[in-house]
């Protein structure tokens, strides 16, 4: 059997629930599903001046547009084009952000490497919430959805985001210059890498 059909195999039809482990220091996550409940959330995030710009989160902060926002990550595994997960507090079920694999994505669609993103509501920054997701979504990845190898691309200012990858065991691979459009220009990436350990 080819190995990209042994993969195919392996990979969930359904968004499974990822939770942090109990013995898990510092701040502990759940990846679920998106529900009308987190429309609050995507309307924040809706009004933070780089989250529109860099994902498909609406830039008008409208209900009806955050329901429809919320129902387009219900629709990401079934067209194959990845996971979506909310980022919620484990002890509160809050959602504080979203967080996706991509599979055989990139920027310029010059390769096909499997990515993960992540952006946090502008109320929950800086509670350890970004690092705990990333860690728990690319502990799943390289074992359970079996991926070899993932991406991460971070604006070279974003001090904050390419520290969690580091923290999560990513290595900065190179700078790509003028990698990713960012509203109307073109923007220098670093690319971080992460493999089984």
């Amino acid at each position: 059997m080819p190995s990209s059909h042994k993969r195919a195999l392996s990979i969930p039809l359904e968004l499974p629930v990822l939770t942090s482990p109990s013995h898990t220091a510092g701040t502990r996550v759940m990846l679920r599903a998106f529900t009308a409940a987190d429309v609050e959330l995507i309307q924040s995030a809706s009004r933070d001046p780089l989250i529109p710009l860099i994902t498909s989160v609406p830039s008008t902060s409208g209900f009806s547009e955050a329901l429809a926002f919320i129902e387009r990550q219900h629709q990401r595994l079934h067209s194959g084009s990845g996971w979506s997960f909310a980022i919620a507090d484990a002890s509160s079920d809050t959602a504080v952000g979203q967080i996706g694999l991509w599979p055989g994505q990139s920027s310029r669609r010059t390769s096909n490497p499997d990515t993960i993103g992540y952006w946090i509501g502008p109320d929950h920054r800086k509670q350890g919430y970004a690092g705990a997701a990333l860690d728990l979504l690319t502990e799943w990845a390289l074992t359970e959805a079996n991926m070899r190898r993932i991406h991460l691309y971070i604006e070279p200012w974003n001090e904050g985001s390419w520290r969690t990858a580091e923290r999560a065991g990513y290595r900065r691979d190179a700078l790509l210059p003028s990698w990713q459009k960012v509203g109307t220009q073109w923007k220098d990436m670093y690319r971080y890498i992460r493999t089984p350990l």
